[in-house]
């Protein structure tokens, strides 16, 4: 049984708690991060930790960030339960007052705090190795989505409703063009080799991983451009793929029924691959 941490106590996962008044229960008035784990170390977890201070900061949520002790909590929950290869996740809600109330809280209200692990293969991925099916789907999220909060109900709907159209996930569209993923940043390799991806806005999660894997492109000397595509562009393209914490760089071989490349995932997207996981599995902590 794993455990979890719940407000400074380290307790087996069937005895952890909330109160049914935490704002995250009621609201969705919170945010959260999810830290990959490789080789029981931590990746980039200092990238989630100054957003995770932009996210609080956007929201008023009055939680002193303490890097150091997030740093030993995820240490210990990776610890006590073993976990090799998976993710971290740490939520911080605006906390539970007496009663329901659209109001915030008073300030002496605390902040709640929740960290889990979950074991997961990251390394070694079918979807990776195949290469994801897309489908898209009007984006119609709050327009604050660089703000990483729970508020997560509409991508998970076309996460399941791309399942039910026999793809891997969803691509959100906005005034005609791509925003991102459902839960991930997305991108094309036009026919000359570019990497177009979205530039940062309130339209998309500012991504950790979108972030290191960029620089990865500046290392390797591909141009990229942070610009708007639509999924006419997309389909045409010389390849796809999408990034996250959680699935690294995962290729992407069809949109919406039109197969992108040969249909199997291309060269720049497994090297990004590569070369992601090589760099910060020797850069984790």
């Amino acid at each position: 049984m794993r455990t979890v941490y719940v407000n400074g106590q380290y307790v087996p996962e069937n005895e952890a708690s909330v109160s049914i008044f935490d704002r995250a229960f009621l609201f969705a008035d919170a945010v959260y991060e999810v830290t990959s784990v490789l080789d029981g170390k931590l990746i980039d977890f200092h990238g989630h930790i100054t957003r995770l201070e932009r996210s609080l900061s956007e929201l008023g949520i009055n939680f002193k960030v303490d890097a150091d002790a997030l740093l030993a909590i995820h240490r210990e929950l990776v610890s006590k339960n073993n976990v090799t290869e998976g993710l971290v996740y740490l939520q911080i809600s605006r906390g539970a007052a007496s009663d329901r109330d659209f109001m915030f809280p008073a300030a002496d209200v605390a902040p709640t705090v929740v960290l889990f692990t979950q074991s997961k293969s990251l390394i070694k991925s079918a979807l990776a190795e195949r290469g994801q099916k897309i489908v898209s789907f009007a984006d119609l999220r709050w327009r604050r989505c660089d703000i990483k909060t729970v508020q997560l109900l509409y991508p998970s709907i076309v996460k399941n409703e791309a399942a039910k159209k026999g793809a891997d996930d969803a691509w959100l569209v906005l005034d005609g063009k791509v925003t991102e993923g459902s839960s991930n940043n997305s991108y094309i390799v036009t026919r000359d080799g570019t990497i177009v991806t979205r530039e940062l806005s309130h339209d998309i999660l500012h991504g950790i991983t979108r972030k290191a894997v960029l620089k990865c492109a500046a290392e390797l000397d591909l141009k990229v451009e942070e610009r708007a595509f639509t999924i006419a562009e997309a389909q045409t393209a010389q390849e796809a793929f999408t990034t996250s914490a959680s699935a690294f760089v995962c290729p992407v071989v069809e949109i919406d029924g039109a197969v992108i490349g040969d249909g199997t995932p291309g060269p720049i997207a497994k090297r990004l691959r590569e070369i992601y996981i090589d760099a910060n599995r020797a850069a984790a902590i």
